[in-house]
């Protein structure tokens, strides 16, 4: 009897937890865990032969993160096949003389942390291709794909391993209320997965198994497929440098049999999970019947709570009528902030229309933009454009301090990946870079339109206006050009751009993007002396400035390089002037002084 056979006649117990259960034998957590399968095959055996024992029908190979993405940041990519190959045949040996079917696990695709580049699909088709045919080499029954928390990925995964004619599991992390990153909820990710050619739909990790329970519950009500769950031995804590989980065998085993009642056909365990906890489900399910399943064609979705709120009036309410001008201020290093806020009170003063606040820029620390933002928009009355990088919150605290901004009345975010933290002056400073600026302005369109990354409901939305960063100068303008559409297509409604210098760059940028239809303001950084252009053009990422221009720079320094550099950024505003809508002005080392008297020349 076959895999998909079986689950038709009673239900299956898999294995349950591979890296947390190594972990537990002493294997350090820096460790990659599916190299073991070469260097330390016999305890990986161990392993399967404890699960088996414990009375799982079900095992999974030692695989979940054996693909080119992650084995390759490691420097252990040519392994990839190898590595595979050996935990198919490590988990087959295991199973041998037992009525146990071999899961070649296969987990998300996961690029290197601050990489703005997404995996094409023909990419993910090729690492996908890669890994699953070294599994049919080593002899799986069929494949599991877990953890998955893009949609995308897992539907193409799917069909990359349904060509080889084994069963397909597929398997999400769901999130609260049963939905997945960017809101879909299980209702609809069962649809898609089922289109795709999945023979059985689960979920797993994700939340402990009361959460689980619930998602099986739906799954239940919209799908015929066969389902599979692996929740979570509840959630991790701490304790004397160890992750425990504190749900026990027998609490797990409860759990498992409503899941089983409620439809779940496949059920085995995931972070926390051990021998234990599989022992006790099978105690408790093994061999049970396939619970009965009323399937309705009419199940509503969950309603996703979604209240649009429109971005109100800002600085770019002017747009197309006078000429739109931002300046960029950096906060300071310190406490006090005198400064800033008298420069953003001059700049209001000679007609600027926001202030620029970045965010810790090149990665070097300064006072929080958010609350320096309030207060300037409190004392001065003037808009502020906050700067926010994915470097230095993961997606928790991103959401949380976005909706404490818009609590507190900013309006207007830059959404940017940010430089990383090696960067810095902080030696053990580390960049989180859970998003990147595409993922970063999804996520603002989301808190927008009221709801969070999961498409829980917020109440009401931000109402941000969303802008985006774009670099001209580079060799590839339609590279740039793309990403901003992308940026766009996201949510982004304004750019303002790295400074230019070149005339022709603008022309070329500006022909480019029209299509986009949004309003890009360009850079325009006053150079201050020879000194300053050269260590601006050789050792800061994205500005090019062209040899005439440093050739007017050259041996002028102080009040001389000042004023050519004044005269510079004068000639090309005036050069562009009828070409754009407004002008991103940023001023050199704060001096807001400079920036103030463009800042009269553009609006006089």
């Amino acid at each position: 009897m076959n895999f998909l056979q079986a689950l038709q006649h009673e239900v299956l117990i898999g294995d349950g937890a591979i890296g947390t259960m190594l972990y537990a034998k002493g294997v350090s957590p820096d460790a990659n865990f599916e190299h073991l399968n070469l260097v330390r095959p016999s305890l990986v055996l161990d392993l399967h032969r404890e699960y088996v024992s414990a009375g799982a029908r079900v095992i999974e190979t030692n695989t979940f993160g054996a693909n080119f993405a992650k084995l390759d940041a490691i420097g252990i990519g040519a392994k990839l096949h190898d590595i595979n190959v050996k935990g198919a045949q490590l988990a087959r040996q295991a199973a041998s003389g037992h009525d146990v079917y071999v899961a070649g696990s296969i987990g998300p695709l996961v690029g290197a942390k601050g990489e703005e580049k997404d995996l094409g699909d023909d990419q993910i088709r090729r690492m996908f291709d890669a890994q699953v045919d070294a599994l049919v080499e080593g002899g799986v029954d069929l494949f599991l794909l877990e953890t998955f928390s893009d949609l995308r990925q897992l539907q193409i995964g799917v069909a990359v391993a349904k060509k080889t004619g084994l069963p397909v599991v597929a398997s999400m992390a769901f999130g609260e209320n049963s939905r997945i990153a960017g809101g879909v909820p299980v209702e609809s990710v069962a649809e898609r997965l089922a289109a795709a050619g999945a023979d059985v739909i689960g979920a797993n990790c994700g939340a402990g198994p009361l959460e689980i329970l619930r998602t099986v519950k739906r799954l239940g009500k919209v799908t015929a497929l066969p389902i599979a769950v692996y929740p979570n031995s509840g959630f991790p804590e701490y304790v004397n440098g160890r992750y425990l989980y504190r749900a026990t065998p027998e609490y797990f085993a409860g759990m498992a049999e409503e899941m089983a009642a409620a439809g779940a056909v496949l059920i085995g365990g995931c972070c926390g999970t051990t021998p234990d906890h599989i022992r006790e489900i099978a105690a408790r399910v093994k061999g049970r019947k396939p619970a009965p399943r009323q399937i309705s064609t009419s199940v509503p979705l969950a309603e996703r709570g979604e209240t649009q709120t429109v971005a109100a009036p800002g600085f770019l309410s002017s747009w197309g009528k006078e000429k739109v001008v931002t300046v960029e201020l950096d906060p300071p290093r310190g406490l006090d902030c005198s400064n800033v806020l008298t420069g953003s009170r001059i700049l209001k003063e000679a007609g600027a229309d926001a202030i620029n606040l970045a965010e810790n820029p090149l990665a070097r620390v300064r006072m929080g933009n958010i609350a320096l933002a309030n207060l300037i928009q409190r004392e001065i009355g003037i808009e502020v454009i906050v700067h926010i990088t994915c470097r230095d919150r993961n997606l928790l605290g991103l959401q949380s301090d976005l909706m404490g901004a818009s609590l507190l009345g900013i309006r207007s975010i830059l959404a940017v990946t940010g430089d990383p933290a090696s960067l810095g002056e902080q030696a053990g400073a580390s960049s989180v870079f859970d998003l990147n600026s595409f993922t970063l302005i999804k996520l603002l369109d989301d808190l927008n339109r009221g709801v969070n990354a999961l498409g829980n409901p917020l109440g009401c939305g931000t109402g941000f206006t969303i802008g985006a960063a774009f670099n001209p100068n580079t060799a590839r303008m339609d590279v740039q050009t793309g990403r901003l559409l992308k940026k766009v297509t996201n949510g982004a409604s304004f750019a303002q751009t790295q400074p230019i210098y070149d005339l022709k760059r603008l022309d070329d940028m500006l022909e480019q993007t029209a299509q986009l239809n949004i309003p890009i303001l360009p850079g325009v950084l006053p150079l201050v002396s020879e000194r300053n252009a050269e260590f601006l053009h050789n050792e800061v990422p994205g500005i090019v400035i062209p040899d005439e221009i440093r050739g007017r720079m050259k041996g002028k320094e102080k009040e001389e390089g000042a004023r050519e550099g004044l005269a510079i950024a004068r000639e090309f505003i005036d050069a562009a002037r009828d070409r754009v809508g407004g002008f991103y002005l940023i001023p050199p080392f704060g001096r807001y002084g400079i920036a103030a008297e463009l800042v009269r020349y553009i609006k006089g």
